[in-house]
């Protein structure tokens, strides 16, 4: 199965344009799903048969995987297996009837306002390391980004003078303004320290880390824990949690939807309307605790 699966990467690189983080995801998956068939004997994806996936997804449910988990299983089955029936490697389509679990849509974790301020204040020394971290969790919260999308900046998509950045995928491109926090924590930190900081002077790299290398996500994953215990903030954050917050605040203070979505990179607009439902039950809550007769 292992040439099926590869094949099935190359095709979601080449023709879907997908990015690296979702191929990444849909072969571990899938690995997971060639190491299960293979302890039953099962070598090759034309040998499973619908009973096989089924064993699949009950092992899923018996370990006591999240339904998130089993359901991003089933979907990254379901892809496969459209893959290859339109490759003419199967002839029947078998994880068409596979049924994902219910997920029970859980809120997303958001600092406060004031746990956002104890976070970014934490990096307060003259270090480079200090410098350098403060520009990273200013422009993260500024932007709302996703953590891959830090790390990968370059020099050239920041335009200090304009106070935006340009960040890029596989088929789009957005620009994102950050605000004079953000900037004062950057331009501190191109002052000088950036290049102290860079094993290749010529390099284009924005971030990099103590050993002068492009920063990678688990260090930066790292830092932010650092951070968060250093704040004293009792919630088990993750960058995604900036992400999450830069957004969350940003509706709760009146910002429409659309640019919203255009700034996070949303495809779907019903992807960010989860962060209106949030501003939603944050207006019940506070009338529930203010009117008289709430």
């Amino acid at each position: 199965m292992e040439k099926e699966i590869t094949a099935f990467i190359t095709y979601l690189h080449n023709v879907k344009e997908m990015s690296s983080n979702t191929e990444m995801s849909y072969r571990r998956d899938l690995e997971k799903v060639r190491n299960f068939m293979e302890s039953r004997g099962i070598r090759s994806a034309a040998e499973m048969t619908q009973a096989d996936l089924d064993a699949y997804v009950r092992y899923l449910e018996d370990h006591r995987f999240a339904a998130a988990t089993v359901s991003r299983n089933i979907a990254s089955l379901k892809a496969f297996y459209h893959y290859l029936v339109q490759e003419g490697i199967v002839e029947k389509d078998i994880a068409g009837d596979l049924k994902a679990p219910k997920i029970e849509k859980k809120l997303p974790e958001i600092l406060t306002p004031g746990e956002v301020v104890r976070l970014l204040e934490q990096p307060s020394g003259n270090s480079p390391k200090e410098i350098r971290d403060k520009a990273m969790l200013e422009l993260l919260y500024a932007t709302g980004i996703r953590v891959t999308e830090l790390i990968t900046l370059k020099l050239s998509d920041v335009n200090m003078s304009m106070n935006f950045i340009l960040c890029r995928d596989r088929t789009k491109e957005r620009i994102i303004p950050f605000g004079s926090a953000a900037r004062n924590a950057l331009a501190r930190y191109l002052d000088g320290t950036r290049e102290e900081m860079l094993e290749n002077k010529a390099s284009d790299v924005l971030f990099a880390n103590c050993s002068g290398q492009p920063m990678s996500r688990q260090g930066f994953w790292k830092l932010i824990k650092y951070y968060a215990k250093k704040a004293d903030i009792k919630a088990d954050i993750t960058p995604h949690t900036l992400r999450h917050s830069f957004a969350a605040h940003l509706v709760e203070n009146g910002a429409d939807l659309r640019s919203v979505q255009e700034m996070l990179g949303h495809s779907d607009i019903s992807t960010t309307q989860i962060y209106a439902n949030m501003n939603h039950n944050h207006i019940r809550e506070v009338y529930a605790k203010a009117h008289p007769r709430g």
